[in-house]
């Protein structure tokens, strides 16, 4: 049974930074590309981040770059995001996701997903 589980969420004042977790069990983790979405109230869920099964090839929206960061680790079956310079707007439930075939910005190739970790960010 796949399981991917994020935490590291939490309530943050704008200006600081959090580093999300996913740690993935029941799969190939070295197989699988990984991404970030989040979502906000009232909102669509939307991509973040994601990263190829090797970590070597990112992909950012404008929106966030210089901001967010992925990274994995392999051997740990685990990703991370690091949030720097949070802003209320970034407030949202943000979830991990796998793809054993192709990374993209949308939510179709992604075959699990995470349960969501919520950030909240005060102003």
């Amino acid at each position: 049974q796949v399981q991917l589980v994020e935490s590291g969420g939490g309530l943050v004042h704008t200006g600081d930074s959090l580093r999300l977790s996913c740690a993935a069990s029941g799969l190939i983790f070295s197989n699988y590309g990984m991404a970030w979405f989040r979502q906000a109230p009232g909102k669509e869920r939307e991509f973040v981040v994601a990263d190829n099964w090797s970590g070597t090839r990112t992909y950012y929206p404008d929106s966030v770059k210089g901001r967010f960061t992925i990274s994995r680790d392999n051997a740990k079956n685990t990703v991370y995001l690091q949030i720097d310079s949070l802003r209320p707007e970034d407030t949202a439930v943000y979830y991990c996701a796998a793809s054993s075939t192709l990374i993209a910005t949308d939510e179709g190739p992604y075959e699990y997903w995470g349960q969501g970790t919520q950030v909240t960010v005060s102003s």
